[in-house]
C-alpha cells in the first residue's frame, strides 16, 4: 500500500492505493489569508497539522502502518523561507499573490533571455520575484533566511527532516535552468537569492528521506517509511493520468486550472505565457498554460449567492435561453494566455430581467472560455491530440466539461478517479519508488468512465467573442 499527501490551497487531500486504485482517501480544509490587497497566504504549519487530521481520519479506514512509501504533490510556487533553525520565518506567500509585480519587470530586465531559460517570463506568482519582493519590504525577515521551500516539501521536511524538492516543482520558482534541469546562478543571483539557500532536486520517484520518529508519532505511520521527492501538484496529475509521454494532455479544474501537454522535448514559448517545464520523471518536460481562476470562480459565485459549488452548477443547467451574460472570472489577476497580474473580474450586459440562474450560468461559461484561451495559445501543439482528460473537482460537472469540449473543440475525458489526482499521481510515484510500479507503468491512462464531445452552439461561440473583446477593452481602458 502507498501513500499520496497533495497539499492543496483548499484542503490537504491524502490517498492509500495499491499502486492502481485508490483503497480510501480523507481530505482535511485549509484557510487563505489575505491581509491586503492582492496577498494571498498560508502558514506552513497548518498544512502540516492538516495532513496529520486527514490522515487521521484514514487511519480509521485503512491501517497506515501498512503504508510502504509515501509520495508528496502540492500547490506550485509559494514561498515557504525557513530560519537557520527550519522554522518558518513568516506564512508562506502563494501562487496566486500579486504583490511582486514590480520585482518581475526588475527580473525581465536583469536576465534578458530568462523566458528561455525559466521556461516562462517572470509572474508574480512565482517563488523568484517574491523574494525581490521581500528583501525590498521586508528586509528583516529577508536578512534571517537560511533555506527555501515550497509548500509540499515543508511537509516532506516535516516528515523526514531533509531539505528536498523535485524537478517540476523547482521548475515552478523560475530559478530552474529548464533544459538543464539545475539551479540558474544567474537567475538566482539576479533575484537575490543565494544558491546555498535552495533545496537538492531529485526526480519524482526519487526517495529523498524516510519518516523520523517524530513524525510517525504525528502521523501514524511507521518510523522509517521511506518517502519520494514527488511532484508539483500540475506534475503529479499529469502522473495520475498517465499525462507522462508525448501525446498526451489533460485540463486540471481545481482552485486554479491548467492545460497540460506533455513531451520529451524542452520547447519555451515565453511569448503565451505558456510554461515549458521540466517533468518531475527523467528526461521529460511539459507544456502547460496555467489560470490563477480555475473552478474557484464558481464556488466564489455560489459564497456571494448562499449556494454549494453543485448548487451554482445545477442551477446554470436551468437557463433555456441565450440571455446569458458575460463574466471575466479573473478574480485574482491571470497568468496564461495574458500575464495579467492587474486584470479583475467583472459582469458585462446585465438586465433587470437577468435571473440567479443566468448568472451561474455566465460564471461556469467563463470558466470553459479561460480554458478556449489557454488552448488558442498552444498554437498548432494541440492539432495532435484528439482528446484531453479531466482531473479536480470541477471535473465532477457534467455541464462544464461539455462546455470546455466545444470552446475547444477537443474531446474531453473523465477518467476514473478523476478528482483525487495530484493525490493519486503521488502515491503512484511512490509506488514507482517502491519498485511496484516502473516509469513505463506510469504512462497508463486509468480508465474512462465519461465523454463529452464538442457541439454546435452558435449561441457559446459568440458569447466567447463578447468574453474576448471584453477583456481587451477592460485591459485597455483601466
Amino acid at each position: 500500500m502507498y501513500a499520496g499527501i497533495d497539499i492543496g490551497t483548499s484542503a490537504v487531500k491524502v490517498v492509500c492505493t495499491d499502486g492502481v486504485k485508490i483503497l480510501a482517501a480523507a481530505s482535511a480544509d485549509l484557510d487563505t489569508s489575505s491581509p491586503k490587497p492582492g496577498w494571498s497566504e498560508q502558514h506552513p504549519d497548518i498544512w502540516w497539522q492538516a495532513t496529520c487530521d486527514a490522515l487521521r481520519q484514514l487511519s480509521d479506514k485503512i491501517n497506515l502502518s501498512d503504508v510502504k512509501a509515501i509520495g508528496l504533490s502540492g500547490q506550485m510556487h509559494g514561498a515557504v523561507l525557513l530560519d537557520t533553525d527550519q522554522r518558518p520565518i513568516r506564512p508562506a506567500i502563494l501562487w496566486n499573490d500579486s504583490r511582486a509585480a514590480n520585482a518581475c519587470e526588475q527580473l525581465r530586465g536583469a536576465v534578458q533571455d530568462i523566458g528561455q531559460i525559466a521556461g516562462v517570463l517572470p509572474l508574480p506568482g512565482f517563488t523568484a520575484p517574491k523574494i525581490m519582493w521581500l528583501k525590498q519590504n521586508e528586509p528583516e525577515n529577508y536578512n534571517r533566511i537560511a533555506s527555501i521551500l515550497l509548500p509540499k516539501d515543508y511537509v516532506g521536511l516535516r516528515l523526514h527532516s531533509e531539505l528536498a524538492t523535485d524537478t517540476s516543482d523547482a521548475a515552478g520558482t523560475l530559478w530552474l535552468d529548464q533544459a538543464a534541469r539545475a539551479w540558474s546562478s544567474e537567475i538566482a543571483e539576479a533575484a537575490d537569492v543565494n544558491t546555498s539557500w535552495l533545496p537538492q532536486i531529485f526526480d519524482g520517484h526519487d526517495i529523498v528521506g524516510a519518516v523520523t520518529p517524530q513524525a510517525a508519532a504525528k502521523s501514524g505511520f511507521r518510523v522509517g517509511v521511506p518517502v519520494v521527492a514527488g511532484g508539483g501538484d500540475a506534475a503529479t496529475g499529469a502522473v495520475s493520468l498517465g499525462a507522462t509521454e508525448p501525446g498526451r494532455g489533460f485540463i486540471s479544474l481545481g482552485t486554479s486550472g491548467q492545460l497540460f501537454v506533455a513531451g520529451r522535448a524542452y520547447k519555451p514559448n515565453p511569448a503565451r505565457f505558456v510554461h515549458a517545464f521540466a517533468h518531475t520523471l527523467p528526461d521529460r518536460w511539459y507544456q502547460m498554460a496555467a489560470m490563477l481562476n480555475g473552478a474557484r470562480p464558481i464556488s466564489w459565485i455560489g459564497g456571494q449567492l448562499g449556494l454549494s459549488a453543485a448548487e451554482v452548477v445545477a442551477l446554470a443547467e436551468t437557463v433555456t435561453t441565450d440571455r446569458v451574460p458575460i463574466f471575466l472570472p479573473y478574480l485574482t489577476g491571470e497568468r496564461s494566455p495574458h500575464g495579467d497580474p492587474h486584470i479583475r473580474a467583472c459582469f458585462f450586459d446585465l438586465e433587470d430581467a437577468t435571473t440567479r440562474a443566468e448568472i451561474c450560468r455566465s460564471v461556469v461559461e467563463a470558466v470553459a472560455f479561460c480554458f478556449a484561451d489557454a488552448a488558442e495559445s498552444f498554437g498548432d501543439t494541440l492539432s495532435n491530440l484528439s482528446e484531453l482528460a479531466s482531473i479536480g473537482g470541477g471535473s465532477r460537472s457534467d455541464l462544464l466539461l461539455s462546455l470546455i469540449a466545444t470552446v475547444t473543440e477537443k474531446s474531453i475525458i473523465r477518467p476514473d478517479g478523476a478528482d483525487s489526482g495530484p493525490a493519486m499521481g503521488a502515491a503512484k510515484l511512490a509506488a514507482c519508488g517502491g519498485k511496484t510500479l516502473c516509469i513505463a507503468d506510469l504512462g497508463e491512462p486509468p480508465p474512462e468512465i465519461g465523454a463529452f464531445e464538442p457541439e454546435a452552439t452558435p449561441a457559446l461561440i459568440d458569447r466567447l467573442h463578447k468574453f474576448r473583446s471584453l477583456y481587451q477593452k477592460i485591459r485597455t481602458e483601466v
